[in-house]
């Protein structure tokens, strides 16, 4: 599919012409404010490091195989069907969703299953065959997920409220209704459900928060509208393609995106009341190799989705801003271990699969209390090519493995393969699949790669995590403390971690943009909130 180059582009007024403004990472909310920006009339130039955009949202292309190598749940579809319709676009102009059925597996180590189904009365005939009553009792905590959705996204996340005194607003708070959802998420879920397996269900997403149920707020329930009322989607193609679509978007609206050239400094100008900034970059060859060459461009304003605190301590000048205590401070999100295989015949596991130990508290006190590797995991089995013929060859299958870890562990290679051993010989154990001999080809992931391909602090897979400290307007601001003119997006910053919230992201620091180069902020022709309820 190929979208109509000018078809609907905005007619509005461009607040930004004349701007010049550099992008800094091309991950998910690097590109939705490069689009934005660019959509507002300035002329955007957007760098990253790697030689492809997407940032953690990469992708493995070998010998047939085709795998994500960073998220691989497509979830909130209205929020990117509220992206492209910013700009006269249709999600469908770009890639085709695939809507899945059952949302996934889940394999406790005792010896249970359960299937997910995408239905209501299949979810409440599933909580029901665990506990007396939990099915009717289903309804009453999905429409609390609901309300927490409406309440975080319509009052928090699509409006932007970026003040502490938000988080007390009586209009946020209304009727009292917001105070207990600030309590610990696996508490809330305990006034509902009894079986500890039914609350896994209900909070496991947390993870792909970076939180633990122990340490997030139970506003967070809203995940649980998000799978089990908004569905699961996969795109053909994979998250890749999501990448692919945003990029082609963006230089339609005319950002140019030069990659494999990362950004060595950022040097603000001395005079404040016109911020000018030189950003200096590396230019290398598409390998990745070593860098070829060196150059230098102004721009007027810079936009980081390079994590803040790499920002902070290497590309600005040493002392522009003295923040190490602030971020030695910070929960960080977990880090991983990943493994992407290839695998010959088949893998007798569904597209998604959520492997448990009936007690995970161990593993959620090795992440964020005492740091260590863990005895006995958590962990999410990923198979696309149970859906997607493009992942894989015939007669293959294409495996993502994810093990969430304590950021700043030691991941030497010794302890890499002693853990992977491990991983397999659970999997083997309690899924009842060991294809250890029929591995076509098998790359990893962990610690040390996060920290040295993406400068993530600690090592982390995702950002900061959403502790009731680090939610909403408590999260780093869009921005930059001390530098006029220089903005942070993504997943540090408000609203958070994950795609949808990055593509939001990159929404609201162009809206800060605006506001600071016109003293209005209102970007033309955002669609309004209205419209998706």
């Amino acid at each position: 599919m190929s979208p109509q180059p000018d078809a609907g582009l905005s007619d509005a007024a461009e607040p930004l012409a004349g701007e010049s403004i550099a992008v800094v990472g091309a991950g998910f909310g690097g590109l939705s404010a490069a689009s934005y920006l660019a959509d507002a009339g300035a002329d955007v130039t957007l760098f990253e490091r790697n030689d492809h955009p997407g940032g953690y949202a990469g992708r493995i292309e070998r010998d047939g195989f085709r795998i994500d190598t960073g998220p691989s749940w497509y979830l909130m579809p209205e929020v990117f069907d509220r992206f492209f319709k910013h700009f006269g676009r249709s999600t469908d102009d770009y890639y085709d969703l695939i809507e899945l059925d059952p949302l996934y597996e889940v394999v406790w180590k005792d010896g249970d299953r359960a299937t997910m189904p995408a239905d209501r009365e299949g979810q409440k005939a599933l909580f029901e065959s665990y506990e007396s009553g939990a099915g009717e009792v289903l309804d009453e905590y999905l429409a609390d997920a609901a309300e927490a959705y409406e309440l975080g996204m319509d009052r928090f996340v699509y409006p932007s409220r970026s003040r502490l005194r938000d988080m007390v607003d009586a209009d946020v708070l209304r009727s009292g209704r917001a105070l207990p959802k600030l309590r610990e998420m696996d508490d809330y879920v305990s006034d509902y459900f009894d079986s500890e397996k039914l609350r896994q269900i209900a909070e496991y997403k947390l993870v792909f928060l970076g939180g633990s149920p122990y340490n997030t707020p139970a506003i967070y329930t809203l995940m649980s509208h998000v799978d089990m009322n908004l569905g699961v989607y996969h795109p053909v193609g994979g998250i890749a393609s999501v990448v692919d679509a945003m990029a082609d978007l963006a230089r339609e609206l005319g950002v140019s995106i030069r990659t494999s050239e990362p950004v060595t400094a950022i040097e603000p100008s001395v005079a404040a009341s016109v911020p000018k900034f030189t950003v200096e970059t590396e230019r290398r060859g598409g390998d990745g190799g070593a860098a070829a060459t060196a150059r230098s461009d102004r721009f007027d304003r810079v936009v980081a989705n390079a994590p803040p605190p790499h920002v902070e301590r290497d590309l600005l000048a040493a002392g522009t801003v003295d923040r190490e205590s602030y971020w030695e401070s910070r929960t960080y999100a977990p880090s991983a271990y990943l493994a992407y295989l290839g695998v010959e015949g088949d893998v007798d596991l569904d597209h998604h699969t959520l492997v448990f130990p009936t007690d995970w508290r161990p593993h959620f006190d090795a992440i964020f209390d005492d740091p260590a590797w863990p005895d006995d995991p958590a962990y999410y089995v990923h198979v696309p090519s149970k859906t997607d013929p493009e992942a894989a060859p015939d007669g293959h299958e294409a495996v993502f493995l994810l093990v969430p870890l304590a950021a700043g562990l030691d991941d030497d290679p010794e302890t890499r393969k002693r853990f992977r051993d491990l991983v397999f010989d659970d999997l083997a154990e309690h899924a009842g699949v060991d294809f250890r001999d029929r591995i076509v080809f098998e790359e990893t992931a962990c610690v040390s790669d996060f920290r040295k391909r993406f400068n993530a602090p600690r090592g982390t897979a995702l950002a900061l995590s959403h502790t009731l400290e680090q939610t909403g307007p408590l999260r780093p601001a869009h921005r930059a403390p001390g530098v006029d003119g220089l903005y942070y997006v993504g997943a540090y910053t408000n609203p958070g971690i994950g795609m949808p919230m990055c593509l939001l992201s990159g929404e609201h620091v162009a809206d800060a943009v605006v506001e600071d180069a016109t003293g209005g902020g209102v970007l033309p022709s955002v669609v309004p909130t209205s419209t998706l309820w």
